[in-house]
Protein backbone atom coordinates (compact mmCIF):
# COMPACT_ATOMS: atom_id res chain seq x y z
CA UNK A 1 0.00 0.00 0.00
CA UNK A 2 1.12 3.35 -0.28
CA UNK A 3 2.00 5.44 3.16
CA UNK A 4 2.11 8.91 2.89
CA UNK A 5 5.29 11.36 3.53
CA UNK A 6 5.74 11.42 7.58
CA UNK A 7 5.63 14.50 9.23
CA UNK A 8 8.35 16.58 10.41
CA UNK A 9 7.43 15.98 14.28
CA UNK A 10 7.21 11.88 14.30
CA UNK A 11 9.89 9.50 15.03
CA UNK A 12 10.71 8.69 11.60
CA UNK A 13 10.43 11.43 10.13
CA UNK A 14 14.08 12.83 10.72
CA UNK A 15 15.40 9.78 8.63
CA UNK A 16 14.93 8.26 5.08
CA UNK A 17 11.87 6.54 4.76
CA UNK A 18 12.18 3.26 5.29
CA UNK A 19 12.14 0.59 2.84
CA UNK A 20 8.53 -1.61 3.22
CA UNK A 21 8.33 -4.87 2.20
CA UNK A 22 4.61 -6.50 0.63
CA UNK A 23 2.65 -7.33 3.46
CA UNK A 24 -1.11 -8.48 4.02
CA UNK A 25 -2.38 -6.51 6.97
CA UNK A 26 -1.45 -3.11 8.09
CA UNK A 27 0.30 -4.09 11.19
CA UNK A 28 2.74 -5.97 9.41
CA UNK A 29 3.10 -2.68 7.19
CA UNK A 30 3.97 -0.63 10.26
CA UNK A 31 5.73 -3.54 12.12
CA UNK A 32 8.27 -4.17 8.61
CA UNK A 33 8.35 -0.12 8.84
CA UNK A 34 10.01 -0.06 11.99
CA UNK A 35 12.04 -3.29 11.98
CA UNK A 36 13.48 -2.06 8.99
CA UNK A 37 14.36 1.28 10.61
CA UNK A 38 15.97 -0.89 13.88
CA UNK A 39 18.29 -2.45 11.49
CA UNK A 40 19.31 0.69 9.64
CA UNK A 41 20.31 2.50 11.95
CA UNK A 42 17.26 5.39 12.01
CA UNK A 43 15.47 4.55 14.67
CA UNK A 44 18.13 4.19 17.72
CA UNK A 45 17.98 2.31 21.01
CA UNK A 46 16.09 4.76 24.01
CA UNK A 47 13.99 6.33 20.79
CA UNK A 48 10.37 7.16 21.19
CA UNK A 49 7.75 5.09 19.58
CA UNK A 50 4.92 7.53 20.20
CA UNK A 51 1.23 5.62 19.43
CA UNK A 52 0.13 9.42 17.71
CA UNK A 53 2.64 10.01 15.81
CA UNK A 54 2.58 6.43 14.42
CA UNK A 55 -1.10 6.44 13.89
CA UNK A 56 -0.99 9.94 12.35
CA UNK A 57 2.27 8.90 9.86
CA UNK A 58 0.77 5.35 8.76
CA UNK A 59 -2.68 6.47 8.91
CA UNK A 60 -3.81 3.98 10.78
CA UNK A 61 -5.56 3.11 14.09
CA UNK A 62 -4.11 2.94 17.49
CA UNK A 63 -5.13 -0.51 17.30
CA UNK A 64 -3.29 -1.34 14.23
CA UNK A 65 0.07 0.47 16.12
CA UNK A 66 -0.27 -1.68 19.35
CA UNK A 67 -0.41 -4.57 17.55
CA UNK A 68 2.63 -4.01 15.65
CA UNK A 69 4.34 -2.29 19.31
CA UNK A 70 3.27 -5.70 20.82
CA UNK A 71 5.01 -7.92 18.04
CA UNK A 72 7.90 -6.28 17.93
CA UNK A 73 8.27 -6.34 22.15
CA UNK A 74 8.12 -10.13 21.29
CA UNK A 75 11.26 -9.90 19.68
CA UNK A 76 13.02 -7.89 22.20
CA UNK A 77 13.37 -4.77 19.77
CA UNK A 78 11.26 -2.40 21.35
CA UNK A 79 10.61 -2.06 25.22
CA UNK A 80 7.11 -1.09 26.28
CA UNK A 81 6.26 0.25 29.35
CA UNK A 82 2.97 0.30 31.29
CA UNK A 83 1.55 3.95 31.47
CA UNK A 84 5.13 5.16 29.43
CA UNK A 85 4.72 4.11 26.56
CA UNK A 86 7.26 2.45 23.59
CA UNK A 87 10.86 2.78 23.08
CA UNK A 88 13.27 1.26 21.16
CA UNK A 89 15.22 -1.35 23.18
CA UNK A 90 18.59 -0.45 24.93
CA UNK A 91 20.62 -3.89 24.95
CA UNK A 92 22.41 -3.85 28.70
CA UNK A 93 26.41 -5.10 28.44
CA UNK A 94 25.63 -8.84 29.73
CA UNK A 95 22.94 -9.06 27.05
CA UNK A 96 25.36 -7.94 24.66
CA UNK A 97 27.74 -10.69 25.61
CA UNK A 98 25.14 -13.60 25.81
CA UNK A 99 23.93 -11.70 22.21
CA UNK A 100 27.57 -12.66 20.62
CA UNK A 101 27.68 -16.01 22.54
CA UNK A 102 24.59 -17.26 20.75
CA UNK A 103 25.77 -15.55 17.45
CA UNK A 104 29.03 -17.49 17.80
CA UNK A 105 27.00 -20.98 17.70
CA UNK A 106 24.55 -20.26 15.15
CA UNK A 107 26.86 -18.89 12.61
CA UNK A 108 29.27 -21.52 13.22
CA UNK A 109 26.43 -24.11 12.61
CA UNK A 110 25.19 -21.86 9.68
CA UNK A 111 28.78 -21.81 7.58
CA UNK A 112 29.57 -25.54 8.59
CA UNK A 113 26.06 -26.11 6.48
CA UNK A 114 26.70 -23.47 3.94
CA UNK A 115 30.12 -25.45 2.82
CA UNK A 116 28.54 -28.91 2.32
CA UNK A 117 25.99 -27.00 -0.11
CA UNK A 118 27.06 -24.43 -1.64
CA UNK A 119 26.94 -23.92 -5.71
CA UNK A 120 29.11 -22.60 -8.04
CA UNK A 121 25.88 -19.85 -8.15
CA UNK A 122 26.18 -19.03 -4.72
CA UNK A 123 29.37 -18.27 -4.60
CA UNK A 124 29.26 -15.86 -6.98
CA UNK A 125 26.21 -14.03 -5.58
CA UNK A 126 28.62 -13.89 -2.20
CA UNK A 127 31.17 -12.41 -3.94
CA UNK A 128 28.91 -10.24 -5.81
CA UNK A 129 27.83 -9.26 -2.66
CA UNK A 130 31.70 -8.32 -1.29
CA UNK A 131 32.20 -6.74 -4.51
CA UNK A 132 29.29 -3.96 -3.26
CA UNK A 133 30.33 -3.57 -0.04
CA UNK A 134 33.90 -3.09 -0.44
CA UNK A 135 32.78 -0.46 -3.10
CA UNK A 136 30.06 1.43 -0.49
CA UNK A 137 33.47 1.07 2.02
CA UNK A 138 35.42 2.60 -0.09
CA UNK A 139 32.95 5.49 -1.17
CA UNK A 140 32.61 6.37 2.36
CA UNK A 141 28.94 5.32 2.32
CA UNK A 142 28.45 4.23 5.82
CA UNK A 143 24.83 3.65 6.18
CA UNK A 144 25.15 1.47 3.05
CA UNK A 145 28.02 -0.53 4.03
CA UNK A 146 26.85 -1.16 7.57
CA UNK A 147 23.64 -2.48 5.66
CA UNK A 148 25.80 -4.44 3.01
CA UNK A 149 28.43 -5.97 6.15
CA UNK A 150 24.98 -7.25 8.22
CA UNK A 151 23.26 -8.31 4.94
CA UNK A 152 26.39 -10.74 4.25
CA UNK A 153 25.55 -12.57 7.56
CA UNK A 154 22.21 -13.07 6.59
CA UNK A 155 23.00 -14.18 2.90
CA UNK A 156 25.23 -17.15 4.65
CA UNK A 157 21.96 -18.26 6.82
CA UNK A 158 19.68 -17.82 3.60
CA UNK A 159 22.04 -20.49 2.33
CA UNK A 160 22.42 -23.26 4.66
CA UNK A 161 19.00 -24.77 4.43
CA UNK A 162 17.47 -24.31 8.05
CA UNK A 163 15.28 -22.00 8.47
CA UNK A 164 14.78 -22.63 12.09
CA UNK A 165 18.90 -21.10 11.99
CA UNK A 166 17.93 -18.29 9.77
CA UNK A 167 15.09 -17.16 11.91
CA UNK A 168 16.85 -16.75 15.07
CA UNK A 169 20.29 -15.07 13.50
CA UNK A 170 17.81 -13.24 12.02
CA UNK A 171 16.36 -12.13 15.73
CA UNK A 172 19.70 -11.82 16.79
CA UNK A 173 20.89 -9.36 14.39
CA UNK A 174 18.10 -6.74 14.91
CA UNK A 175 19.76 -7.30 18.07
CA UNK A 176 22.97 -6.41 17.41
CA UNK A 177 22.00 -3.53 15.11
CA UNK A 178 20.90 -2.04 18.49
CA UNK A 179 24.26 -3.24 20.42
CA UNK A 180 26.47 -1.22 17.61
CA UNK A 181 24.39 2.12 18.19
CA UNK A 182 25.15 1.65 21.91
CA UNK A 183 28.62 0.53 22.53
CA UNK A 184 30.29 1.01 18.88
CA UNK A 185 33.50 3.37 20.02
CA UNK A 186 34.37 6.08 17.88
CA UNK A 187 36.22 5.22 14.59
CA UNK A 188 35.69 1.58 14.94
CA UNK A 189 34.19 -0.37 11.93
CA UNK A 190 31.56 -2.97 12.86
CA UNK A 191 32.93 -5.93 10.13
CA UNK A 192 35.91 -6.34 8.67
CA UNK A 193 35.57 -6.48 4.89
CA UNK A 194 38.28 -8.49 4.56
CA UNK A 195 37.31 -10.96 7.18
CA UNK A 196 33.89 -11.85 4.99
CA UNK A 197 36.37 -12.28 1.81
CA UNK A 198 38.48 -14.59 4.00
CA UNK A 199 35.18 -16.61 4.82
CA UNK A 200 34.12 -16.79 1.51
CA UNK A 201 37.07 -17.99 0.29
CA UNK A 202 36.93 -21.20 2.77
CA UNK A 203 33.37 -21.89 1.76
CA UNK A 204 34.45 -22.02 -1.72
CA UNK A 205 36.83 -24.88 -0.51
CA UNK A 206 34.26 -26.51 1.15
CA UNK A 207 35.95 -26.29 4.54
CA UNK A 208 33.47 -25.83 6.71
CA UNK A 209 35.91 -26.42 10.04
CA UNK A 210 37.94 -23.48 8.82
CA UNK A 211 34.97 -21.05 8.44
CA UNK A 212 33.36 -21.88 11.12
CA UNK A 213 36.80 -20.89 12.96
CA UNK A 214 37.22 -17.94 11.30
CA UNK A 215 33.62 -16.96 11.98
CA UNK A 216 34.03 -17.57 15.40
CA UNK A 217 37.57 -15.13 15.60
CA UNK A 218 35.09 -12.70 13.62
CA UNK A 219 32.74 -12.65 15.70
CA UNK A 220 34.72 -12.36 18.85
CA UNK A 221 37.02 -9.26 17.36
CA UNK A 222 34.03 -7.52 16.41
CA UNK A 223 32.84 -7.75 19.91
CA UNK A 224 36.05 -6.85 21.54
CA UNK A 225 35.76 -3.34 19.98
CA UNK A 226 32.47 -2.80 20.93
CA UNK A 227 32.69 -0.10 24.33
CA UNK A 228 31.55 -2.23 26.69
CA UNK A 229 32.19 -1.83 30.49
CA UNK A 230 33.95 -4.95 31.98
CA UNK A 231 32.02 -7.82 33.37
CA UNK A 232 31.43 -7.11 37.46
CA UNK A 233 32.43 -10.08 39.41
Amino acid sequence: MSLPRPRARTSLARHPAPVLRVSGTLDQTVYDALFDAVMQGRLKPGERLGEAGLCEQFQVSRTVVRQALRRLAESQIVEIVPNKGATVAAPSPEETREVFEARRAIEGAIVRAVAARIGALDLQRLQARLEAEHAALHEGDHGRWVSLAGGFHLALAQLCGNRVLQRLLTELMTRCSLIVALYEAPGEAACEHDEHQRIVELLGLRDGDGAAALMDQHLRALESRLALPPPIG
